[in-house]
């Protein structure tokens, strides 16, 4: 059976994602609790899904991402996840689909002469299509833009600012960069999902305590709905 590897940033987004499974089990891997079970396809057979939440920060989400891959060796890796917006034409709860990944606090000249040999990565085309066509089906308002990642939580004027002049970024967080990265090492395709939850301008303790069911929600809809079509 084919399979899909899903990283949640939420629990309750991977509850919901198991919810719509059927044949669910859960395996404790690596300090994971995975998800793991199928999801009828609208135009064959089931679809495996191996779903989790893999930690906030560039490892945490790198070391996610290669046990996902190691483990269940599906055909896309696909993360969902909120993020700080740095562009004025979005608004909270819009999403930017990561067409572009880039590092905030990384050397690429150097990283950049191992595999795959890119400065900056980038979500499968066929998985923003894919990705596209489903948040059209559910009214969101998105972009396929750029997103910048990195394991400092940017909450300031200053910082922002500096971000959008090493990056041009349209949104900011802490894991997908790493996600495309590894994918990408082993020649998996994948996708970077962000919904936008402040306008990067929102300190941690205050953010901490935001409640985020809403997107988490609305993040396995649409995570469901990608595979779905796949």
């Amino acid at each position: 059976m084919r399979t899909v590897a899903v990283i949640g940033a939420l629990d309750e987004e991977v509850a919901g994602i198991a919810s719509a499974l059927h044949g669910v089990e859960h395996r404790d891997e690596a300090g994971l609790d995975i998800v793991h079970g199928a999801l009828a396809t609208r135009q064959g057979p089931d679809i495996a899904v191996a779903a989790t939440v893999g930690g906030m920060g560039l490892v945490n989400a790198a070391a996610t991402t290669q046990h996902l891959i190691d483990a269940f060796h599906p055909e896309a890796v696909i993360f969902s996840g909120i993020a700080g917006s740095l562009n004025p034409a979005l608004h909270i709860n819009d999403v930017v689909l990561g067409g572009t990944l880039r590092y905030l606090d990384s050397d690429m000249r150097l990283i950049a002469q191992w595999k795959p040999g890119t400065e900056e990565f980038h979500s499968d085309p066929h998985l923003l299509d894919l990705a596209d066509a489903t948040l059209n089906d559910l009214d969101v308002i998105h972009i396929v833009g750029i997103i910048a990642s990195g394991n400092t939580f940017v909450d300031t004027p200053e910082r922002i600012d500096q971000v959008k002049r090493q990056t041009g970024a349209d949104a900011v967080e802490m894991e997908g960069a790493a996600v495309a990265h590894v994918a990408a090492r082993n020649d998996v395709p994948a996708l970077v999902i962000r919904a936008l939850s402040d306008n990067a301008d929102t300190e941690y303790e205050v953010f901490k305590e935001f409640d985020i069911s809403a997107y988490a929600d609305t993040a396995a809809r649409i995570t469901l709905g990608i595979v779905e079509r796949m």
